[in-house]
């Protein structure tokens, strides 16, 4: 497996936390299709799912009002 660096997956507005939840998040969704499906993967979720954000398949939207100012 290669070694990936977080600043070349990062872009300038986003952070390193919210690359971690949308990673963690995107996993659940594709652990979830797995086993709603019955299949089995090579792969492990979570290396799927940085596979996909290098690829460009999603994108972090970070939500702003999480700060508790609406």
């Amino acid at each position: 497996m290669k070694k990936l660096c977080v600043k070349d997956m990062l872009d300038a507005k986003s952070s390193r936390y919210a690359l971690v939840i949308a990673v963690a998040k995107r996993a659940r969704e594709i652990t979830d299709d797995i086993n709603l499906h019955g299949n089995t993967a090579d792969e492990k979720p979570v290396n799927m799912a940085i596979k996909e954000f290098e690829n460009g398949k999603f994108d972090i939207i970070e939500n702003l009002a999480e700060d508790g100012k609406h």
